[in-house]
C-alpha cells in the first residue's frame, strides 16, 4: 500500500488543520506559543513499520494509544522517544530540567497532549468522512519500540496498514520530533483513502 503524491498532499493538508487546532489548544493551556508541523506522511504494512518509525523515534518510547470505532476503525498513536517526551513535558509544563524518569505528573501532561492531538486529528478525519467515531480513553505506555509494534500484530487476523505522520513540536525555540500513527485494516484504509480523494476533489473545484 503506497500513497500517491496527491493523496499524501491531501493527508498532509488535513493533518495540518488538525495540528493547528492542537497547537492552538496547547498554546492556550500552557501559555506558551506551540507550533506543530508535518515533516512527512507515508503508508506502510505493519511488518515494514519499524524502519520508517526509526526516522522519528528510537529506543524506549512513550506512546499515547487511542482505539477508535465506527465505519472506519483502528488504533491511533502518538509516539515520542523518552528523551523527546521528557523534553516536551518540560517545555509545556515549565517543569524545570526535564528528566527521563517520567513521574506521575509528567505522564499526565503527556497523556493530555496525546489526547488533544489524537482527538483533533480524528475529529478532522471524522468531519471529512462525515462519520462519527467512538473513542476509547487514551492510554499512555512506556515501552521499547519493538514491544510496542509486537502488540499491534498479536491477535489480529486482518492484514493491517499504518499511516505514518511526522509530528514536529516547536515550543520556546526548541524542537521535539515524534510521529502519529494510524493503524487501519484494509477495508478501513480503502474507505479512508477514498474519502480523502473525494475531499481533495471538492476542495479543488470549490
Amino acid at each position: 500500500m503506497t500513497l500517491t503524491e496527491g493523496q499524501k498532499d491531501a493527508v498532509t493538508e488535513l493533518v495540518n488543520i488538525a495540528f493547528s487546532r492542537t497547537a492552538a489548544a496547547l498554546s492556550e493551556i500552557t501559555g506558551n506559543r506551540v507550533e506543530l508541523a508535518v515533516p512527512e506522511v507515508s503508508a506502510h504494512p505493519i511488518s515494514g513499520l519499524l524502519p520508517a518509525l526509526g526516522r522519528f523515534v528510537r529506543g524506549e518510547v512513550a506512546t499515547v494509544h487511542q482505539i477508535f470505532g465506527g465505519p472506519v476503525s483502528g488504533d491511533a498513536f502518538l509516539l515520542l522517544d523518552i528523551e523527546g517526551a521528557a523534553k516536551l513535558v518540560g517545555l509545556l509544563a515549565d517543569a524545570g530540567a526535564p528528566t527521563t524518569q517520567m513521574g506521575a505528573s509528567a505522564r499526565e501532561v503527556l497523556a493530555e497532549v496525546g489526547n488533544i492531538l489524537l482527538n483533533a486529528c480524528l475529529g478532522v478525519f471524522g468531519d471529512l468522512l462525515q462519520v462519527r467515531f467512538t473513542f476509547a480513553v487514551p492510554r499512555l505506555h512506556l515501552d521499547s519500540l519493538g514491544s510496542m509494534l509486537d502488540s499491534l500484530v498479536i491477535g489480529e487476523d486482518e492484514i493491517r496498514h499504518a499511516l505514518l505522520v511526522g509530528a514536529r513540536f516547536r515550543v520556546r525555540a526548541s524542537e521535539v520530533t515524534g510521529c502519529m500513527v494510524l493503524v487501519l485494516g484494509v477495508s478501513s484504509l480503502d474507505l479512508f483513502v477514498q474519502a480523502i480523494e473525494e475531499w481533495a476533489e471538492r476542495v479543488t473545484h470549490s
